[in-house]
């Protein structure tokens, strides 16, 4: 059987929701705070500056869902729980890095855009 055409272009497509994973602020910070390996709950709560504990739990759970993330639990009291990018999760990595350098790079142009089109308002 082939592979179904994906054409995120089309509402109903499911790249359509998986470009939206991807593009969440919280799922491309969750992302490059894994990168450098497995985290904790609260580890990933430091990292990432800002995410309620609601959002993180959503954004990981999502994650899971989709097959970037791995949650593990170890059997000690109390409880560990890592959390750690797939094989699948870790080829998000290039992308998300070039959008997170590319940011750095024109920022400075961004705000002074920014600045001179709220003056001319």
């Amino acid at each position: 059987m082939p592979e179904p055409e994906w054409d995120p272009y089309n509402r109903d497509c499911p790249t359509r929701a998986m470009l939206d994973r991807i593009g969440d602020r919280w799922t491309v910070l969750v992302v490059g705070a894994l990168a450098s390996g497995p985290l904790r709950f609260g580890q990933l709560a430091t990292r990432v500056d800002g995410v309620s504990q609601k959002m993180l739990t959503q954004t990981l759970r999502g994650l899971e869902r989709d097959g970037l993330v791995t949650r593990t639990v170890f059997p000690q009291i109390p409880p560990r729980v890592e959390y750690e990018l797939t094989e699948t999760g870790r080829t998000l990595q290039e992308p998300l890095n070039a959008l997170e350098e590319w940011a750095s790079a024109h920022m400075a142009d961004v705000l002074r855009s920014r600045a001179a089109h709220d003056a001319a308002v």
